[in-house]
């Protein structure tokens, strides 16, 4: 079952019929607002603007950006014409991008000005120094064949490249006949984004997105959450991340409801932004919601106006998911599982489960998804509370790895399965629950220890704020168990020790599955979506071993 058969712009066009003076999209720090109408005036006019510079259909556009406010004017615009948005990590540095825009064949650049410590203009004058001496969309690279145009976001001229403001005023002067001529003959089953995976393990794997993908998943999570055109949802995750992109932005437009951005993750400006627009929902990832739980000035903000919102992307711990729920007055939170190949959702809670399934399960398959659990070395499905990789198949699996079918091959099998590399049990009532990821998994002697358990249990330990848990080589056993732990900033808890937490464990569960060696640390190695990075926690477990 599917919601819908159209195009993301065919479907965007007829939510600004139906929405037309109603507020699309909101970043209140700057007062700044597009309704509907005023929102797709834009879109048309940067989707002429780089018809007439030459980017089209089957293209590839590379957007390199904070959540700024044309990161979706691009979105739209690409869509439109049959473009396909490639979204750039925004923590990336040279080396990651210079294999995106090789491995990608992109023929355009959207940058910002820089993130953090990166400067993304001189980064790409480096990796692309015949930017500065070409004429602006006739780029002939050494390196990078395929492209033909970088563009400045803003308002800024810069050398080689076109801004956002001059594609506009370009759009504004063509007629809409090609236009037009271009969004007739787009396919829902054409890929309309692609987006690389975190790179975890490996090199980085474009996942090849359509339009019948993302917004019927977008459709099915907005369902979930009982979404309306009455809804406002803070979106302070990123929008190079299907979490930002899908589980924010189309679930709420296939709604028809209104968008509040966060440009960029800061407790305070989502507190700010939610009582501001008085939000009914707020996106995040569990360290995303402990920063806001915590910050000393929590209480001064009025949240009444929440309902819903989604805690995704790592592991919830229950007591967070428990003061959401009560102090950021989240009753309906819920859970999305799924992974960028399945668009990403496979799995969700309901607004109105029960606590205990919101909090220890990831929810039922989505309409239209079948989920099953098999065995990871002889592929047999498995029976409830049997644990096994999670599988799904169904309208949202990727159409595959762009340029890597050998790769596409080892996750989705000759019957159309994804295989997720995900270990899940599912109960008797059809709801899942993830124990761990296969390469997290820890064996320990031959006991295999699951990440999620430990980590569950160390949070109910006082003094403890985060926890996570990570695998260290030992020769004895092959690996062990390390516990990475951020400490409550009280004065109470201050003195926590090793033999505290081990102590404690000791007694309450098996002894193979007791922290071997804990470490205090002030956070944890993330990638730019909020993923805690085990492979780096199990590095700097094994550095700190070997300087003891």
């Amino acid at each position: 079952m599917v919601f819908t058969e159209e195009t993301l712009g065919e479907f965007f066009e007829k939510q600004v019929e139906e929405q037309g003076d109603r507020e699309f999209l909101v970043y209140p720090d700057r007062d700044l607002r597009f309704t509907y109408n005023e929102f797709n005036e834009r879109v048309d006019n940067l989707a002429k603007g780089l018809l007439s510079i030459g980017i089209g259909k089957g293209d590839h556009v590379g957007i390199w950006a904070k959540n700024v406010p044309d990161w979706l004017t691009f979105m739209f615009a690409t869509a439109k014409i049959g473009a396909v948005l490639v979204t750039v990590n925004t923590a990336y540095k040279s080396h990651e991008l210079d294999y995106i825009l090789e491995q990608s064949d992109m023929k355009a650049l959207a940058i910002i000005d820089g993130f953090r410590d990166t400067n993304y203009i001189k980064t790409v004058y480096e990796l692309v120094p015949e930017l500065k001496t070409c004429k602006r969309g006739s780029l002939k690279s050494e390196k990078y064949p395929f492209l033909k145009s970088v563009i400045y976001v803003g308002q800024e001229k810069h050398r080689g490249m076109y801004n956002t403001n001059e594609l506009i005023l370009l759009g504004q002067h063509e007629n809409d006949e090609e236009f037009n001529k271009v969004k007739a003959s787009l396919d829902n089953n054409d890929v309309i984004n692609m987006q690389y995976t975190s790179g975890t393990t490996g090199f980085p794997k474009g996942v090849m997105l359509t339009h019948r993908n993302i917004l019927n998943n977008g459709f099915g999570i907005g369902e979930r959450m009982n979404f309306s055109p009455e809804d406002k949802l803070c979106i302070p995750v990123p929008l190079f991340h299907c979490f930002g992109i899908v589980l924010g932005v189309l679930a709420l437009l296939t709604h028809g409801g209104t968008i509040v951005m966060v440009e960029l993750f800061d407790p305070l400006l989502v507190l700010s932004a939610i009582q501001k627009e008085k939000c009914t929902a707020v996106h995040g990832v569990p360290t995303m919601f402990i920063a806001e739980l915590t910050h000393p000035m929590f209480d001064m903000f009025d949240l009444s106006s929440l309902r819903t919102g989604i805690m995704a992307g790592s592991t919830c711990p229950m007591e967070t998911m428990k003061s959401v729920m009560d102090k950021m007055n989240m009753e309906e939170i819920t859970i999305v599982f799924g992974l960028t190949e399945s668009s990403p959702g496979m799995t969700q809670t309901t607004t109105d489960d029960p606590i205990e399934k919101k909090v220890n399960t990831v929810g039922k398959a989505f309409d239209g998804v079948e989920v099953k659990i098999v065995d990871p070395e002889t592929g047999k499905d498995l029976g409830p509370e049997e644990t096994g990789e999670i599988c799904c198949r169904g309208y949202n699996v990727m159409k595959g790895y762009y340029k890597m079918p050998d790769k596409t091959k080892e996750v989705i099998d000759e019957d159309g399965w994804l295989h997720s590399g995900d270990l899940a049990t599912v109960d008797e009532d059809g709801y899942y629950t993830i124990v761990g990821r296969s390469k997290d998994m820890i064996i320990r002697g031959g006991e295999n220890i699951y990440p999620r358990e430990i980590e569950e249990f160390l949070l109910t330990i006082d003094g403890v704020k985060d926890a996570q848990v990570a695998g260290i080589p030992d020769e004895k056993y092959g690996e062990i168990v390390g516990a990475f732990i951020i400490k409550e900033t009280t004065e109470d808890n201050c003195d926590l020790t090793e033999e505290d937490i081990r102590d404690y464990a000791i007694d309450k569960i098996a002894r193979y599955k007791v922290p071997k060696h804990v470490f205090f640390v002030d956070e944890f190695p993330l990638t730019a979506s909020g993923k805690v990075q085990k492979y780096k926690l199990s590095e700097i477990g094994t550095g700190l071993i070997e300087k003891e």
